[in-house]
């Protein structure tokens, strides 16, 4: 049985040169899912269906900052209204307290969906067309993000048994038991097993709409799965039929990911543009 490593959340500490700055390896995580971004957006917009709509590396940063924008305002959104409503209810400032924690991968997607929407009408692109180019490229960035929960030792596994090899205690967790290190699972399952899917499916062009739905299907039944070796967030715990809340959230992926499958292909790519 392991323990968890006890990582120092900060990776950079700069103050004992008199200069106030503290870089914690969680930004670091998202240095490195923006970064990954760009590259593989880039490497997908060079791809001939992508280029002959006129992509740029210009596209991409654009698209970025869109995503970045969706990615806090709905992850934080989500949390609040999925996770505790009526706590923020009766502490509405707190909402805007971000540094404290508290966001929802459900909420940043749907957050992301509509940042997109809003930058296909700007540049007058479908927004099918658009979320079959990024699609692929968010695993990675789900990938790192997981690695930031492990190193923080937050969002642990829920008990396991003490022989299994990798089960891992979290003291942050108050008790000294065996767990899951679901972070890992995560990272392995949501963040590196659906970009190598994602990315070789994704390398032929397919009818508008199927990558975006192989992602949906994708990351609704392995964060589905996952959730059985995560702890239940102790405010709420399991729900009905004993799935917790990730997991309720993830079924609305899985069934929007097989409508929209059956739906595609129906129209051409060209159909895409406005």
């Amino acid at each position: 049985m392991l323990t968890h490593p006890q990582f120092n959340p900060i990776a950079l500490d700069l103050t004992g040169l008199g200069l106030p700055l503290q870089v914690h390896w969680y930004g670091i995580t998202y240095l490195v899912a923006f970064g990954l971004f760009l590259w593989l957006a880039t490497l997908r917009t060079r791809l001939p269906w992508f280029a002959e709509e006129g992509w740029t590396r210009r596209d991409v940063e654009d698209l970025l900052f869109f995503g970045v924008v969706g990615v806090v305002v709905g992850g934080r959104l989500g949390y609040v209204l999925f996770y505790k409503p009526g706590w923020y209810a009766t502490h509405p400032l707190e909402v805007f307290a971000i540094w404290k924690g508290g966001m929802s991968f459900h909420g940043g997607m749907l957050g992301v969906a509509v940042a997109m929407a809003v930058f296909a009408w700007r540049r007058q692109l479908g927004f099918l067309a658009v979320m079959d180019l990024v699609a692929p490229c968010v695993p990675t960035g789900l990938a790192s993000g997981r690695i930031g929960n492990f190193i923080n030792g937050e969002l642990w596994g829920r008990a396991a048994d003490p022989g299994l090899p990798w089960a891992m205690v979290f003291p942050q967790s108050g008790l000294e038991i065996a767990r899951h290190p679901s972070q890992l699972y995560q990272f392995a399952l949501e963040g590196l097993l659906l970009f190598v899917v994602l990315w070789l499916y994704s390398r032929r062009q397919r009818p508008l709409g199927r990558v975006t739905a192989m992602f949906l299907i994708g990351y609704g039944v392995l964060r589905f799965v996952a959730e059985y070796f995560r702890e239940p967030d102790d405010f709420l715990g399991t729900l009905a039929l004993n799935l917790s809340m990730g997991q309720w959230l993830s079924l609305p992926m899985v069934a929007g990911g097989l409508a929209l499958w059956l739906w595609a292909g129906r129209h051409k790519r060209a159909e895409a543009m406005a």
